[in-house]
């Protein structure tokens, strides 16, 4: 049954894409984020009570960034001025704000400034928005694909909510689709869609409003020249083409799933780790940044518990540059399965990390007489070198007693070795030498 009029945007043309022309005009009609803008949502009530804030929209194509921005637009009595970053700039936004401000001045109402992929902007760029709407002239929308800790200024967002969409799940997404099926101004019912069909268009979307509505419109009509009555899941997947992964070699999804590729190796989690690795390459990633991440891995969460971690990652590098894709996945697979398979440990970090704070705290102590260097007479007069033991000429290689630290920080520790793979021998060892009752593990 069609969906009743007014649930969306009859002002669209009719040889807009579908997309365009089912777009909610209502809150009732946003599908997929009742956390944020229905009834009992802080969003959902500003909107429904006419108080819109400032706000940043974040979130993927597809997640309803301008749906939402122009349902706000529906919903109040202010002036909603529309705004690209990508086609516009600076002289614009000027224009718009004097506006703004003689419609404030004249009691004619407020402005709804909606600035669309406003990442675009430049920092300088940024600034021009703050002043007016720190005193009220304008209610700043903004539009981001990007992490707006990244990609906006700190300024602007401390006057601005962030509001994160996330991908809209497969069960809303089949919801929406049915509404375009049924509408007038949608499909209209020109052919016999089944719900299984709409549920395959939602999966393959991967939580995408407007690839969702692109891929149910270009397959009914790839149907209807077929001259099918009904509309088929292998219609769908003959249009779909390729399915692209969602990724971006330099934004945040970049950084998300090499953040996943990491935490898999360190949880342990060779599957999790190679699967994780290969979303990135199929992505298009760089192979030699995947590589990277695999030698820092190696020294700071596998450490000394297992050295021969670093050898096989400098060993995957070295072999990928030689083999190239895709024989090179041979070696940087078993990199990674071998990280995620080592005993960990990130003692050896943890102790730069600890010596760093201590030469900031304590600057440029001097070195121990016993440890300087002594080419000259006049410096072996004044002492440099005098009373160092070398250790080859000590039991077990090892002068006991002797200190190798700035006087202020004798006995100081900044490596704990833990009792994981070798590094519990290097523990018990260091034990052994400096004659302690027993070795602890510091994780």
């Amino acid at each position: 049954m069609p969906e009743p009029a007014g649930l969306f945007d009859h002002r669209a043309r009719r040889d807009a894409p579908l997309a365009e022309r089912v777009r909610p005009r209502t809150l009732a009609d946003v599908v997929g984020h009742d956390k944020l803008v229905g009834p009992d949502a802080p969003l959902g009530r500003a909107i429904a009570a006419d108080r819109v804030p400032s706000m940043i929209l974040w979130g993927p194509p597809g997640a309803g960034k301008t749906t939402l921005a122009q349902v706000i637009a529906a919903s109040t009595r202010a002036t909603f001025v529309p705004f690209s970053a990508v086609l516009h700039g600076v002289a614009e936004v000027r224009a718009i704000v004097e506006e703004a401000r003689v419609r404030r001045a004249t009691g004619a109402g407020r402005t709804i400034l909606f600035v669309d992929e406003i990442h675009r902007f430049n920092r300088a760029q940024q600034d021009a928005f703050l002043p007016h709407v720190e005193d009220g002239t304008v209610t700043l929308i903004g539009a981001t694909t990007e992490n707006p800790s990244f990609a906006l200024n700190a300024p602007l967002l401390s006057r601005a909510t962030v509001y994160r969409l996330e991908p809209i799940d497969a069960a809303a997404l089949a919801r929406m689709l049915r509404r375009a099926v049924a509408h007038p101004d949608g499909l209209a019912l020109r052919i016999e869609v089944e719900d299984e069909v709409l549920r395959a268009v939602a999966e393959l979307a991967r939580g995408d409003g407007r690839r969702s509505l692109n891929l149910l419109e270009v397959s009914v009509e790839h149907a209807e020249l077929a001259g099918k009555p009904t509309l088929e899941i292998a219609d769908v997947v003959a249009v779909a083409g390729h399915r692209t992964l969602v990724h971006d070699r330099e934004g945040d999804e970049h950084f998300n799933v090499a953040s996943a590729f990491i935490k898999s190796m360190r949880g342990s989690d060779p599957d999790a780790a190679v699967y994780w690795m290969m979303r990135m390459i199929e992505a298009g990633d760089d192979p030699l940044f995947v590589l990277r991440r695999m030698l820092i891995f190696a020294s700071e969460d596998v450490g000394l518990a297992d050295p021969r971690a670093l050898e096989l990652a400098v060993a995957a590098d070295a072999a990928f540059r030689r083999l190239g894709l895709p024989e090179g996945l041979y070696a940087m697979a078993e990199a990674a399965i071998y990280l995620a398979c080592a005993p960990k440990s990130n003692a050896a970090n943890l102790a730069w990390h600890r010596a760093k704070e201590r030469i900031a705290a304590t600057g440029s102590l001097p070195v121990p007489l016993h440890l300087r260097n002594a080419p000259t007479r006049l410096m072996k007069d004044l002492g440099h070198g005098q009373g160092y033991r070398h250790a080859h000429d000590e039991e077990d290689g090892y002068a006991r007693g002797a200190t190798y630290l700035p006087d202020a920080l004798a006995g100081e520790r900044y490596y704990e070795p833990t009792s994981r793979g070798l590094e519990g021998k290097i523990g018990a060892w260091l034990t052994k030498l400096r004659g302690e009752p027993g070795s602890s593990d510091p994780a």
